[in-house]
Parts: structure tokens; C-alpha cells; sequence
């Protein structure tokens, strides 16, 4: 019943609109779950270059706690990032449960 295109919410919009894919959760998720899932997506895109397993890699890491908070600063696996003053109240926070990193797919094209 319904609009099956509904589904795909504003990353269906923007795959719709052109854009080759998108990456995008399918709930609401946390700022600072965010941040450090794109934190590690892009630095696994640098080397992996395909966006699938970029997003694979970047959940295990969460995960397996391997992404961190800490004392206003967030540590991924070959990052460290001082959060903006907006984040600045989280500290050791434990990112490694699914509703930080679970909620986010890639839409349309995955290489």
C-alpha cells in the first residue's frame, strides 16, 4: 500500500534528482553518532574507493569499538578529531552499540 518510493525518504530525492548514490540513515540517529561514522566512512573511502565496503568498514570499526569518544575529542581508527563546542558535552561516549552506526545504507550506485 502506498508510495514504495516514500520509502527512500530525501536520499531517494537525490538519487531521483541525479546524484549517483547517497549515503543516509534510515532512522533518526545521534549528531555525534554521525560524526563519527562519516569521520571513519571517509577515511575508508580515501583508500578503499568504494563506498559499500567504505560503509562496512567504517560500522565495524564502530562496532568493534575501535571509534571513540574521549574527553571531547573523537578518536577513529587512523583519526583524531577535537569535536566542534556544539559536541563538546560528550565525553567517553560508547559508540560501538547499533543505534550509532546501524541505521546508515548507501542508495544507488555503491562504487
Amino acid at each position: 500500500m502506498g508510495d514504495q518510493q516514500a520509502e527512500l525518504g530525501f536520499a531517494g530525492l537525490t538519487v531521483q534528482a541525479g546524484v549517483k548514490s547517497a549515503l543516509a540513515s534510515l532512522w533518526y540517529v545521534s549528531d555525534v553518532g554521525t560524526l563519527a561514522l562519516m569521520n571513519e566512512f571517509y577515511q575508508n573511502f580515501q583508500k578503499i574507493l568504494l563506498k559499500a565496503e567504505a560503509l562496512r568498514q567504517a560500522q565495524i570499526a564502530m562496532l568493534k569499538g575501535k571509534v571513540s569518544l574521549k574527553k571531547g575529542e573523537l578518536y577513529g581508527s587512523n583519526s583524531r578529531v577535537k569535536l566542534p563546542q556544539e559536541l563538546a558535552e560528550y565525553t567517553d561516549e560508547n559508540l560501538s552499540h547499533p543505534y550509532y552506526w546501524a541505521a546508515f545504507t548507501i542508495i544507488g550506485n555503491a562504487w
